[in-house]
């Protein structure tokens, strides 16, 4: 991820150890996209997320650190 990372234009409003620990969670759950990612990700510690969509991001949620997914 960081080879990567250093390779790109990162856009700073997205930090990098938010986009470094989006990666992770999504090389551990092999599900969702960048941007599910992201979401749980800005969701730690202890955060929920809304969705209509729960699936992927309750992959991601899985390796997250308290992060709930609420299908609505």
């Amino acid at each position: 991820m960081n080879l990567l990372l250093k390779s790109c234009d990162v856009v700073e409003v997205i930090d990098p150890g938010l986009a470094r620990r989006a990666g992770w969670l999504r090389t551990r759950a092999q599900k969702g996209s960048a941007v599910d990612a992201l979401v749980v990700a800005v969701a730690e510690p202890g955060g929920v997320v809304l969705t209509s969509d729960p699936d992927d991001l309750r992959a991601l949620a899985t390796y997250a650190r308290n992060v709930r997914i609420v299908a609505v």
